[in-house]
């Protein structure tokens, strides 16, 4: 198989994290009662746009100094969706949770002497509090879920390619919208596909645990794949000829065909695709 896809080019701007996200946007009859007042704040406040969402995460984030331990206080932040049917969705960013969940892996991860440098105060409070923190959103989960310096390979296979929404002037955007049964459906088969064609590692285990993160929110949601600030790193014409989503499809239909050879190509496609924007992490 042979495609002419440019490779990506370098855009000096540099206006958000170098995140990708998942987002689910849920309906509004899911922030009824009192754990939904932040979010019904926020809404009153107004929505973001979710080009600044990135942003705007960051900014809370070194603003307190999420360095040294310390947490983003509780405001929410949201981000607003219509349905096909025209109700509005909302998606909390969940920046305080996020960031407990980011403390504590960091805090489980690395080195002794590394979180003590980093931290500069005791890492008991530290986790005390990130822990307390990611309590707060008891026995849901968080409405985001970000990548740094790539798309997770396996989350192409949620979405059509063809719904593709492709933004190059203003605040320029790669999205896409998916009503949330589907992401679920078409998540839970490509996961069989790849655990029979590859084995249970990797792919299949990002799959498993997408469809049971998208398993948690109401059935009416939207979920948004965006790429988010990696756009920073692939020019108008590479945006234009994008065909991650196709290649991730053909890819699992090969698999299911037992045609091991596209698969391949369509890996190593993808491979020297979104290599060559996480190549630009050294320069980030």
């Amino acid at each position: 198989m042979t495609r002419n896809r440019p490779a990506p080019g370098i855009i000096p701007s540099m206006p958000e994290p170098f995140l990708s996200y998942l987002r689910v946007y849920e309906p509004l009859r899911a922030f009824d009662g009192p754990t939904g007042a932040p979010v019904r704040d926020a809404l009153r406040r107004g929505p973001l746009a979710a080009g600044d969402a990135g942003t705007r995460d960051r900014d809370r984030c070194l603003r307190v100094g999420l360095g040294s331990g310390q947490l983003p206080t509780d405001a929410v932040d949201v981000l607003v969706t219509t349905s096909e049917t025209g109700d509005t969705l909302v998606c909390p960013l969940d920046t305080r949770p996020r960031a407990a969940a980011a403390l504590l892996a960091f805090l489980t991860e690395e080195p002794p002497v590394l979180r003590a440098a980093v931290l500069g105060g005791p890492e008991s409070v530290a986790r005390r509090d990130a822990e307390a923190a990611l309590a707060e959103i008891g026995a849901g989960a968080a409405h985001v879920v970000s990548s740094a310096w790539t798309v997770p390979l396996p989350w192409f296979s949620l979405v059509d390619p063809d719904a593709r929404r492709l933004t190059l002037h203003g605040t320029r955007r790669v999205h896409w919208q998916v009503p949330i049964g589907t992401a679920l459906a078409r998540a839970e088969r490509a996961e069989k596909i790849v655990h029979s064609g590859i084995g249970d590692d990797g792919p299949a285990e990002v799959l498993a645990e997408t469809a049971s993160w998208l398993a948690r929110f109401d059935r009416t949601s939207v979920v948004e794949l965006d790429y988010g600030g990696l756009v920073t790193f692939v020019d108008d014409d590479a945006l234009r000829a994008d065909t991650s989503a196709e290649l991730v499809q053909d890819a699992l239909q090969a698999l299911q065909d037992g045609d091991a050879d596209v698969a391949q190509a369509c890996y190593e496609e993808l491979r020297d695709f979104w290599g060559a924007v996480a190549a630009h992490r050294g320069n980030g």
